[in-house]
């Protein structure tokens, strides 16, 4: 078929109906260095979740953390006691697994997000994960995926995840026998590094992380 002399080519007729969009984010997000986060005259946590009203915060944290800190539970309950003025606590810190077996299982991903839906944690509230890089990725992946993404605190407890996992903008678990195979890019609120938490690790931890970032002194 011949176009007609002066008539728009098909192609020209549909540029015609197209346009091209433009996406942009720039974001920048706090990665603080402290210990003893949760001494209640320590600013750090408040001044990070810092603006008007009073903030609710959702707590999951690492159970192997709680192992080898048997006052963790007690003493976040007490900063946010002493904060109540800024910050809400969402119920119980909840304990889950750590390691790499709770990226292995999405009754994780759907324990976390039903805790943010019963504790009505939405885009203006927090989620706060205390752990390793296995739990920080999947409670990342959990908040980056409830209401299209709710604000997340990092709290790092082992080197590697404080100089590495930890500090970047990837969530993820694993799936279909693939590693990493359903995750997001969604940054961090900010990341609390407590150097206390790494007293207490056992020395293949320290030279794992070491190896895994040599370039940070150890």
């Amino acid at each position: 078929m011949t176009t007609p002399r002066g008539a728009p080519s098909t192609q020209d007729a549909f540029s015609r109906r197209s346009i091209q969009q433009d996406f942009q984010v720039h974001y920048r997000y706090p990665v603080i260095f402290t210990r003893s986060l949760f001494n209640v005259e320590n600013t750090v946590l408040r001044q990070a979740i810092a603006g008007p009203g009073r903030h609710r915060v959702l707590v999951i944290v690492d159970e192997g953390v709680t192992q080898h800190h048997p006052l963790l539970i007690e003493s976040v309950g007490q900063y946010f006691a002493a904060h109540d003025d800024a910050l809400e606590l969402a119920g119980l810190p909840v304990v889950l697994p750590g390691g790499e077996q709770i990226k292995l299982d999405p009754k994780y991903v759907q324990a976390v997000q039903a805790e943010i839906n019963a504790h009505g944690i939405d885009r203006h509230s927090y989620v706060m994960v205390i752990g390793g890089g296995a739990i920080i990725d999947m409670v990342g992946y959990a908040a980056a995926t409830a209401h299209r993404g709710v604000r997340l605190l990092r709290v790092p407890t082992t080197v590697l995840s404080q100089n590495d996992s930890a500090v970047g903008v990837k969530n993820s678990v694993n799936a279909f026998g693939k590693k990493n195979f359903l995750g997001t890019f969604a940054p961090p609120h900010a990341v609390l590094n407590d150097l206390d938490f790494l007293t207490t690790l056992e020395e293949r931890d320290w030279s794992g992380g070491c190896r895994k970032r040599s370039r940070w002194p150890c």
